[in-house]
C-alpha cells in the first residue's frame, strides 16, 4: 500500500495530492475486505475522469491491493507496510557496501544466501507486533 500511495503521489497534481492521499488511506483503515472494496471502487468513480491511467492501474492490481484483509486484523498493518522487507534491504546494503564489487554472480549469490540466513538466526524469536496473538490462525492457514 505505501508503494502504491508513492506512486500515486507522483502522477497527480500537486493541488490533488492531499485529497486523493487522504481518501486513498481510507481503504486500508476499513473493518473488513468489503467495505474496502466500496471504498476503492468510491474512489475509482470520483477521480477517474480526471486520473483515468491511475485508475487504471489501480485495477489491473485490485486482487493484490487488498490481499492482507485475508489475514487478522492484528497483523493487517505489519502487511501492508513494507517495513521488514525495506529493514533487510538495508542490512543487505549495509553488508555489501565495504565489497565494492562482486567477481561473479554466483558470489553475489552466495553473499545474498548467507545475509539471509544471518538475518534469519538473528531475528529467529522475535516474534513481530500482532503474530504472536494469531500465530495458531496463521499455522491454520498453512496446513
Amino acid at each position: 500500500m505505501v508503494h502504491v500511495m508513492r506512486n500515486i503521489c507522483a502522477k497527480v497534481r500537486v493541488d490533488d495530492r492531499e485529497a486523493i492521499m487522504n481518501e486513498f488511506k481510507q481503504i486500508h483503515q476499513q473493518a473488513n475486505k468489503a467495505a474496502a472494496v466500496d471504498v476503492l471502487h468510491a474512489f475509482y468513480a470520483k477521480w477517474n475522469k480526471s486520473y483515468n491511467r491511475v485508475i487504471r492501474n489501480l485495477k489491473d492490481i485490485e486482487p493484490d491491493l487488498l490481499v492482507f484483509y485475508n489475514y487478522p486484523k492484528q497483523i493487517r498493518a505489519s502487511i501492508y507496510s513494507t517495513n521488514m522487507i525495506e529493514s533487510f534491504n538495508n542490512v543487505i546494503k549495509r553488508k555489501a557496501k565495504p565489497k565494492a564489487e562482486f567477481p561473479t554472480e554466483q558470489s553475489l549469490d552466495t553473499f545474498i544466501g548467507i545475509q539471509a540466513m544471518s538475518y534469519n538466526d538473528r531475528y529467529f524469536n522475535r516474534i513481530h507486533k500482532g503474530f504472536g496473538q494469531v500465530q495458531d490462525t496463521l499455522e491454520s492457514y498453512f496446513e
